[in-house]
């Protein structure tokens, strides 16, 4: 028995030994790729900044915007490519292929541009069924009608099984940018005001129930939708909108802080007026989850000038894609390239860019 119980304190001694532990967040020295490198993080930045910028350095690249905005033949051209490797391909309010529509129309949108055509390419594991297919290229189909763009081109390779996750799409889109129009993160002033084009948090919060087979008594759905009619709403009243962002990979937290440090800005926000569902923020607070790092798939966030803010707020609010968008803060001096949050309870909280993904694989 003394032997036993000796075995046994040795072995509770070697697991608590921190030599033993391993962290759950990736670390920012690792040597190989881990998850949080494609979280729309700080780890994602760093992979940009260190590995590929260096790698292509071009000016046009340099921007760092979700669709580059292209003089080419005297117009200017948008050009936005994405990969999507959403797990679970289908989940309630949308799948693989509306996401693969919806995504890289909205990024076209954020420069302004009406999006006008797009390609697909799809990688296949051996063995996943047709039926599973033809599902998702419908679902494309569908989407690309809703958002009025073409599906012009694709492409097609299949791997063997077990190296692979089933379904694998990268869509790439162009669109036109209309003249007098130039919206990017680095053109943020203090002054302007940031609002949000609806509620937060959707997206993630209904891949996650999903996926880890979570019931809250109501059903939540993604928010997936093409965003360029409703910037194609608010252009119309004002064509001096300074940024636009759509909030995926990091969520709102992670767009702002990219804003933050683009434009040299703080950004501060007051907690009250974010819109989050109840269902989400309920959801959030047994996952132990922020909101504003949960991923949205139909929301965009806006800086516009403050002269500006209440016209383009009505606007918004007046298009189905906008109806419960909200003036959530400002864009200040103070802090530059930091975002704060004032808190109900009267005090101030940092919102930091996120290390990676509070949930992986959502897009």
């Amino acid at each position: 028995m003394a032997d036993l119980a000796t075995e046994a304190a040795e072995a509770t001694e070697a697991s608590v030994d921190p030599a033993n532990w391993t962290c759950p967040a990736p670390l920012r020295d690792q040597p190989v790729i881990v998850m949080g490198h494609g979280g729309g993080g700080a780890l994602s930045a760093e992979l940009i900044e260190q590995v590929f910028a260096p790698a292509y350095g071009n000016p046009t690249l340099a921007a760092l915007t979700d669709s580059a905005v292209l003089d080419l033949g005297g117009a200017r051209l948008a050009f936005s490519t994405d990969s999507y490797v959403v797990r679970p391909l289908f989940f309630p309010g949308g799948s693989l292929g509306d996401l693969a529509v919806n995504g890289t129309v909205n990024d076209l949108a954020m420069s302004g541009a009406r999006p006008a055509y797009l390609s697909t390419a799809f990688v296949l594991e051996e063995g996943v069924e047709l039926a599973v297919v033809e599902r998702i290229a419908r679902a494309i189909g569908a989407a690309a009608r809703a958002a009025d763009v073409t599906v012009a081109t694709g492409d097609t390779k299949v791997v063997e099984s077990g190296h692979g996750d089933g379904v694998y799409v990268t869509t790439a889109g162009v669109g036109l940018v209309p003249d007098g129009v130039d919206i990017r993160p680095q053109r943020a002033r203090p002054g302007d005001a940031v609002i949000v084009s609806g509620p937060i948090g959707l997206h993630g919060v209904a891949i996650m129930s999903v996926r880890e087979g979570l019931e809250f008594g109501i059903e939540i759905a993604s928010d997936t939708a093409p965003l360029a009619g409703l910037v194609a709403a608010m252009l119309a009243v004002t064509r001096d909108i300074h940024v636009l962002r759509d909030p995926t990979r990091g969520g709102l937290g992670a767009s702002l802080n990219e804003i933050a440090r683009a434009s040299g800005t703080g950004v501060r926000l007051r907690e009250r007026a974010v819109p989050v569902p109840d269902e989400v923020a309920n959801a959030c607070g047994f996952l132990g989850l922020d909101p504003l790092y949960v991923a949205n798939e139909g929301r965009l966030v806006a800086f516009v000038p403050p002269q500006e803010a209440e016209a383009v707020l009505a606007a918004m609010r007046a298009h189905p894609q906008g109806g419960g968008a909200a003036l959530i803060g400002e864009c200040v001096e103070d802090h530059p390239g930091m975002v704060v949050v004032a808190t109900a309870l009267g005090g101030t909280r940092v919102v930091d860019l996120p290390l990676g993904e509070q949930l992986p694989r959502i897009c």
